[in-house]
């Protein structure tokens, strides 16, 4: 299970590698900026989200459809709130 999630985590940061290095403050990234990101940066956003917001104590699973269901909550709550910094989004949709 360890080997797949490192192949899974592997290919995910290889696909969405930027041609320069980038760091993203999400605390200072809006609802707007967020949706106007590649598509790539929104999946690995997501992703960080979806392990930052999970317990300590959760076993190493990644449930691609609930990560699809927090997307499709947090994209509705954005579209509708442009200005709203997006973990006080993703604490409005996503946090458990």
């Amino acid at each position: 299970m360890k080997i797949f999630s490192a192949i899974v985590t592997a290919a995910l940061l290889a696909a969405a590698t930027p041609a320069q290095a980038q760091k993203v403050d999400l605390s200072t990234i809006t609802c707007k900026q967020f949706l106007e990101m590649s598509r790539e940066s929104i999946s690995l956003i997501l992703m960080w989200m979806a392990g930052y917001y999970s317990d300590q104590d959760a076993p190493p699973i990644v449930d691609f459809d609930k990560m699809k269901e927090d997307a499709t909550k947090l994209g509705g709550y954005c579209a509708k709130n442009p200005e709203v910094g997006l973990i006080t989004a993703a604490e409005e949709t996503i946090a458990e």
